[in-house]
């Protein structure tokens, strides 16, 4: 392809939009005017507008590309597990006997140490032989040097033959007291017999010398595969003694030792500890248990084991106290344990992370909250949810760590509720991709969703002026959230935004002006039906609603379904108000006509019976409020209207309401079979790609069938 002519090159210059794009781009920054007529300034003009422009977009920037969690982060910070230089080993007495050793465990022990003694004896000798090789190859190449090592060496010995009588006492002495160390710290073998043998002195006498043995073959097994320091193990029927034996009963000798029950509060025990004579001496056995616990906590991945271990350590917080060097690693790993481990334990490490926020000071209480926040919105990184469950779980596990101290936790969520209104108008004004992805994402969405079941829960209970600003705020945050995506494949994201108005309404009682938001939901209808995705799917699984399903049936009436039980659940809050035939007008004119446009049989009897029952209603307190006599203005009467009937339940749009409830509840139960569209994806790439069978398989079936 030739060239471009003149005239070509002429209209693509003027008229090409890549070339008016970058024009535009560069225009304002490089737009320079000399001084005409004494006119100056006009170039500094320019520069302070394309700073400005500059600033907005770099204030933009910084605001699309803040963590949401940021907040918490600052809190999230590790600090110096243990200040120690010890590794946990306790020194064992040299007089104290190894029950029940084997002369199997002796001859294991003797291979172990042979060896490992050989395995060390060949690096010496290989390295000993290079050295020999460089040395006789100096000397052939520099026979001066050979002279040298030869006086060097002459001198050397008669130096060793003096000094040999002087420190011979002295040699004797070092190498008896290391024959001791030794034997003293040699490794020992340990059998199902010598773990018995003190499980049983430790249980009945409270042996001490059986206790610091047992806590270090503890060390061992939790230590086992990373570190050969300390006692050898025989078998895994060993190893599950050890580990069963010691977290089921070392609180309980430790208590016992020093005298102290676990009836007592905090407090008291923290003085009873100080006071303590003994606890001099056991502070050291407290501390390597602790640690061992927590070493076995990040090393097995058993479920079980990790249940019961965190279950004990629960059972032994208040020691706690006395090692702070210990908390810090005790609330990652149960934080860790918590967010990524299965239900019970889950439910196990939560109760370990609310005991340490309680009874530990303020700064303990914000680390929990800081790593707990973070450790739910990590979890929230994904984009689609397949386990709601356990989203919902870890909601609410967050949401009572947070009710724990209220004032505090206000702070929090209003500096956080800040920053994600900030990204919301940063959306607005800007309509970038990354940042309507973003609040679009689980991240943003799970966030909303915390802090509104944080306001439901204590909204009502705690007269707090930073939680009342939260609730307005995220009223404000919601509402804008619905109306910028208010497309049809936005309908799963719209609903949710209504259910948490509708929750907030209700745990605060002010009324929130919702139906308009639910009556768009219902107004929308399927053109022409699509042939695809007629498969059942879980709408809360979902922000965004794939386009094969935006045509189909089965998203029509699960919207449908889901946005009239918003609606009877907004009404039913307001049923019994004085102002509900004035509240319910604009709506049930929308109603009759969504009615009359509905094509569908079954939806068109469910919003018929939804209009009849408003109706019904609406006549019901109309004549009740035909009957008063006081005004509108007298605040105290109008809220006492009908406050028999509403204690009575027995009006016609409560039997209604409940009958909505019950049905949903049943399909609730329906939707546990459904799956969400994550697993359908699965499933689909495991039909269209079958498992192979290897070659003469099916041979090898018939030969064996026949």
């Amino acid at each position: 392809m030739g060239k471009l002519g003149k005239k070509a090159r002429k209209f693509a210059k003027k008229h090409l939009q890549s070339v008016l794009r970058t024009r535009r781009k560069t225009k304002p920054t490089f737009k320079k005017r000399g001084p005409k007529n004494g006119q100056k300034g006009i170039e500094e003009k320019v520069d302070k507008s394309a700073v400005i422009s500059n600033g907005r977009s770099t204030e933009y920037e910084s605001v699309e590309n803040t963590a949401l969690d940021v907040v918490f982060i600052e809190n999230d910070k590790d600090e110096v597990v243990d200040a120690s230089d010890s590794d946990g080993y306790l020194s064992e007495d040299s007089s104290f006997p190894i029950v029940g050793e084997s002369e199997t465990a002796k001859t294991l022990e003797d291979e172990i140490a042979t060896t490992t003694y050989s395995t060390q004896n060949k690096k010496i000798h290989t390295d000993l032989s290079t050295a020999k090789k460089k040395l006789d190859k100096l000397k052939k190449k520099d026979p001066e040097f050979s002279k040298f090592l030869e006086s060097f060496k002459n001198s050397a010995e008669s130096f060793q033959d003096d000094e040999a009588y002087s420190d011979e006492g002295d040699l004797s002495d070092q190498e008896a007291q290391g024959e001791d160390d030794l034997i003293k710290d040699k490794p020992k073998l340990l059998t199902d017999d010598v773990i018995n043998a003190w499980c049983q002195m430790v249980k009945e006498d409270n042996n001490q010398s059986a206790l610091i043995s047992l806590l270090n073959a503890y060390r061992a097994a939790c230590h086992y595969g990373t570190e050969s320091i300390g006692h050898t193990i025989e078998n895994s029927q060993s190893f599950c003694n050890v580990l069963l034996f010691t977290l089921s009963n070392a609180d309980d000798v430790f208590r016992g030792l020093l005298q102290m029950s676990s009836s007592k509060s905090k407090k008291e025990t923290l003085t009873e500890l100080k006071k303590t004579p003994k606890w001099k001496s056991l502070k050291p056995l407290v501390k390597s248990f602790l640690r061992s616990t927590l070493f076995l906590l990040n090393q097995v991945t058993d479920s079980d084991i990790l249940t019961f271990a965190m279950t004990r350590l629960r059972a032994s917080l208040t020691f706690f106290d006395a090692f702070p060097s210990l908390v810090q690693p005790l609330i990652k790993a149960a934080v860790h344990l918590w967010a990524t481990g299965g239900t019970i334990l889950s439910s196990a490490s939560f109760l370990v992370i609310r005991d340490v926020a309680t009874m530990f000071g303020s700064k303990y209480f914000d680390t929990c909250l800081s790593k707990t926040f973070v450790a739910f919105i990590s979890r929230s990184r994904v984009t689609e949810i397949a386990d709601i469950k356990h989203m919902q779980f870890l909601r609410d596990c967050v949401v009572e760590l947070f009710s724990v101290n209220v004032k505090k936790s206000s702070l929090k969520s209003v500096d956080s509720m800040t920053r994600f209104s900030k990204i919301l108008i940063c959306g607005f004004q800007t309509k970038k991709k990354e940042a309507i992805k973003k609040i679009c994402s689980w991240e943003y969405i799970n966030c909303i969703d915390l802090w509104v079941r944080f306001i439901s829960a204590n909204i009502r209970d705690h007269d707090n002026k930073d939680l009342q600003y939260l609730f307005f705020m995220t009223i404000q945050l919601i509402v804008g959230l619905a109306n910028m995506f208010s497309g049809p494949r936005y309908f799963p994201l719209r609903l949710k935004c209504i259910e948490w108005l509708n929750s907030l309404s209700i745990s605060s009682g002010d009324y929130i002006p919702l139906a308009p938001l639910v009556l768009d939901v219902l107004e929308y209808k399927v053109v022409k039906e699509g042939k695809r995705a007629q498969n059942a799917f879980n709408i809360g699984s979902v922000l965004k609603l794939p386009k094969q399903y935006l045509k189909s049936r089965i998203f029509q009436d699960v919207c449908f379904q889901s946005a009239v039980e918003q609606l009877c659940q907004h009404f039913a809050q307001l049923s019994y108000h004085i102002s509900f035939p004035d509240l319910a007008t604009i709506p049930l004119i929308r109603l009759r006509k969504i009615h009359e446009a509905t094509t569908i049989e079954n939806l068109r009897r469910m919003l018929k019976r939804l209009i009849d029952q408003v109706e019904q209603n609406v006549d019901f307190v109309q004549r009740k409020r035909d009957e008063v006599s006081f005004s509108p203005h007298e605040h105290e009467s109008a809220d006492s209207f009908l406050q028999l009937e509403k204690s009575s339940t027995n009006a016609s749009f409560t039997q209604y309401y409940k009958s909505i409830l019950d049905k949903a509840a049943e399909r609730k139960l329906q939707k546990c079979g459904d799956i969400s569209l994550p697993e359908q994806r699965n499933l689909k790439k495991n039909r269209v790609e079958p498992k192979r069978k290897p070659v003469g398989a099916e041979d090898h079936q018939n030969g064996v069938t026949s």
